[in-house]
């Protein structure tokens, strides 16, 4: 159906006609003219004065340059049909860590051995992708944390920018108590809204100038919720060409502050030591925070003043032409 967006320009169709019938005409100069003893020469031409035929299209074709002018100014719209957008009114803002650590080779993915942020690609990007209705943004941290993707519901690119994340790119040690104030300043209070932090570390902080639980605090007060995963194997073969011992990766792995901070903040803490266990924390956050069923409407439009608007100009060049041809 066809839609104006502004029907009020509508009253602007009678403004020439209150101009022309309220503003007193111009004056004309008299000064000049002509002087003859009599008039019967010019009472023929009399006779036939009048109207034009061509002033009286030319009238018409004002008029309807005006109408067109006018129309265009409504912005009519095409609008189409009604379309169901689900949402879930949260705010998803995933933390990960890039520090040196998550070169370790401790993760299996398609039967080959990964390293750890390798596997956290794989199956982040599919989290990702289920999120629909939801806001999600993307910090990564090392040494400091940096806003990668801001909350988008463009889920494509926030998935692209995390595959495009390298191990060192924020430096090679952990700043978690910056990375959860950052998510703090970037997560909006709104009571219509879920907050959610999702942070994922293989170590224990050593830098920043932020304490991880005075982060936790702060996030708790502004109704921010944080799940802390800490990621990494905890028995990996290594050898030499004699023998093989057992070692584990994730000695640095500082277990006690993360369910710290998942605590303080209403969340949880999971621990993922390969790709399955990564995977299924990422099914039991969707049984968490589940999606709310809510809709909202939208109606695509397409707009239509071009049409009318080049009508009024093709109007306008041919009433130019003609009084071209008059002088």
């Amino acid at each position: 159906m066809i839609a104006f967006a502004w029907p009020w320009a509508l009253a602007l169709l009678p403004l020439p006609y209150l101009v022309y019938r309220l503003v007193p005409r111009a004056r004309q100069n008299n000064d000049a003219a002509l002087w003859v003893p009599t008039l019967s020469p010019y009472q023929g031409a009399s006779q036939h004065s009048g109207v034009k035929p061509q002033r009286r299209w030319l009238k018409w074709l004002t008029i309807l340059g005006w109408v067109l002018l006018v129309l265009s100014c409504t912005r009519p719209q095409w609008l189409g049909d009604p379309i169901e957008l689900p949402v879930s009114g949260r705010d998803l803002m995933l933390a990960v860590d890039l520090s040196g650590s998550m070169r370790t080779d401790d993760f299996q993915l398609s039967g080959r051995s990964v390293d750890r942020l390798t596997a956290l690609k794989a199956v982040a990007g599919a989290f990702i992708d289920q999120r629909q209705g939801d806001r999600i943004g993307l910090i990564l941290f090392g040494e400091q944390p940096y806003i990668q993707a801001p909350l988008t519901f463009d889920h494509n690119t926030v998935t692209r920018l995390l595959h495009e994340a390298v191990v060192g790119l924020a430096g090679n040690k952990t700043a978690i108590g910056d990375a959860i104030g950052l998510a703090v300043k970037r997560l909006r209070k709104d009571p219509q809204t879920k907050n959610v932090l999702i942070l994922l570390t293989d170590g224990a902080s050593n830098s920043g100038s932020l304490d991880p639980l005075k982060a936790a605090k702060l996030a708790a007060q502004r109704g921010l919720k944080v799940y802390t995963i800490g990621i990494g194997a905890e028995a990996v073969e290594v050898g030499s060409f004699f023998f093989k011992r057992t070692v584990n990766p994730s000695l640095d792995l500082d277990e006690k502050t993360l369910k710290a901070i998942a605590e303080t903040t209403g969340g949880r803490y999971f621990r993922a030591r390969d790709t399955e266990e990564l995977a299924q924390i990422y099914q039991q956050l969707d049984q968490l925070e589940p999606v709310e069923k809510d809709k909202q409407v939208y109606r695509p439009y397409t707009e239509l003043y071009l049409y009318p608007l080049a009508a009024a100009l093709i109007t306008a060049l041919l009433i130019a032409a003609a009084h071209g041809r008059e002088e």
